[in-house]
């Protein structure tokens, strides 16, 4: 079997490249170990927003009088709730399956292993091998669930995301330990279904990678909510002897016990870059990940690498350009294509959570911004003063910007509140364009909006606000 492309993975990082490589005029083969779409499609990003809707959904309903309609007797189906998320997922994997047959890819199951430049060897779930040769060699083999020595997860009782998504019963108390966007995310979902959660970070915010005002509104927001929060805290160690948990949590003020069903580990992720190939052939690795150059080329030539198992952001719409990029640079030196791919910024990467309110943000941070040097002009719109948030009984948050005082160059935006993740957009374009405040300023933007806000934060970064 003779490939000109074979890719390793079917992810959101992987099927993009097998894709575009196709259209490009490649013959591709992907190797997928386990379902087509990979983690995002299956255990990640879809079914995951599928559970935050349900979630959404029943909060609306309950709150129906706010907005003046009456409903009785309101209760939630949460094998039903779960029993959707899934069929959400399984019909985007098949949809990925028809994009295969329909970009003529072939798909090969098993687990694929590196032999050699041009060489794989694939092990299928019956244990058969076979070899699949091909020119280029593009790794997209994802990450998974980190595992901390002292939480060994055990699906049951000390859970990852997987099992998160798919319990059999609701847990009446949940622990959460890590409040990245997975953390958060989770968070949300029980505690909106009558789980009690507490969230166990070990940093001094939560979602410590936002800006820092993001975080106080989401602690602020998720208290009011009823979910307990201990920052600058780690649990020591966990024991699951009894019908439950019992977890000890060090803080500034000693350790206590915290007493739950479940405990959902979510530390982050890892790389799946073992038992591949890559020691074997030399290839390049560093703090878990595969080394490539700006084109996603390892150190060995014919070999990339793209997505969790590269250096750049963990995020599904990266690892999707980076295949892409990663098939164009391939089709340019075998001259399929004329010119090279413009190469990532991973400056300019927006990140998404999509918790309750939600979370989104692109490029810098106040406090990064100041430690580069910069002067700032800073701008912060509250939606409590949109009308279209307060139509919409969501005034929960606030657009945040960030520009150079010196030159207007848009440093960064922040956001928090209803729907943001389908806001940011509109930064990151401008930012792309190298757009400065006076052209936000200046360009109409529709009203009432939810997306106006950012017209307005940066009218009040330039001391021209008008409804505020």
């Amino acid at each position: 079997m003779a490939y000109d492309i074979i890719v390793l993975g079917s992810g959101p990082g992987g099927y993009p490249a097998a894709i575009r490589a196709s259209q490009l005029g490649f013959k591709v083969a992907i190797i997928e170990k386990e379902s087509l779409g990979g983690v995002c499609l299956n255990w990640g990003c879809i079914p995951t927003k599928a559970l935050l809707k349900s979630a959404q959904v029943y909060e609306y309903v309950k709150h129906s009088k706010t907005y003046g309609i009456t409903a009785d007797n309101i209760q939630h189906d949460f094998s039903g709730v779960i029993k959707r998320s899934r069929g959400v997922a399984d019909k985007m994997s098949k949809g990925v399956q028809f994009l295969m047959k329909k970009n003529k890819i072939d798909v090969v199951m098993g687990f694929g292993k590196i032999k050699a430049k041009g060489q794989v060897e694939v092990t299928a779930a019956d244990g058969s091998k076979k070899i699949v040769e091909g020119k280029h060699i593009i790794i997209a083999t994802g990450g998974r669930a980190k595992q901390l020595p002292n939480l060994p997860i055990d699906g049951k009782k000390i859970v990852a995301y997987r099992e998160a998504m798919v319990l059999p019963t609701q847990p009446k108390s949940m622990i959460v330990v890590g409040s990245g966007a997975i953390g958060v995310e989770f968070a949300y979902f029980y505690n909106s279904m009558g789980t009690k959660v507490t969230i166990v970070e070990f940093l001094p915010r939560i979602v410590p990678v936002e800006d820092e005002d993001i975080s106080k509104e989401l602690e602020k927001q998720y208290k009011k909510q009823g979910i307990d929060i201990m920052t600058n805290a780690s649990v020591e160690s966990v024991d699951i002897s009894g019908t439950g948990v019992k977890a000890k949590v060090k803080t500034q003020n000693g350790e206590i016990i915290l007493e739950a069903d479940i405990v959902l580990s979510a530390v982050g992720v890892v790389s799946n870059i073992e038992n591949i190939g890559l020691e074997e052939l030399g290839i390049k690795t560093e703090k878990g990940r595969i080394v490539v150059d700006k084109y996603n080329q390892t150190s060995v030539l014919g070999i990339y690498a793209i997505g969790d198992c590269s250096p750049g952001q963990a995020l599904a719409h990266v690892a999707s350009k980076e295949g892409i990029n990663t098939a164009e640079f391939i089709g340019y030196n075998e001259k399929k294509i004329q010119h090279l791919p413009e190469a990532m910024d991973y400056g300019n990467i927006p990140g998404c959570t999509y918790c309750s309110p939600e979370i989104a943000s692109v490029g810098m941070t106040e406090k990064a911004a100041k430690e580069a040097g910069y002067e700032l002009k800073i701008g912060k719109f509250p939606f409590m003063a949109s009308g279209k948030a307060s139509a919409s009984g969501a005034t929960e948050g606030f657009v945040k910007v960030i520009y150079d005082a010196k030159y207007g160059e848009f440093l960064g935006c922040h956001m928090i509140g209803s729907n943001v993740t389908e806001i940011i957009a509109e930064a990151v374009v401008a930012r792309k364009l190298e757009t400065t405040a006076h052209e936000i300023l200046n360009a109409v933007h529709p009203h009432p909006t939810m997306s106006e806000a950012l017209k307005e934060a940066t009218a009040m970064a330039y001391g021209e606000a008008i409804d505020v």
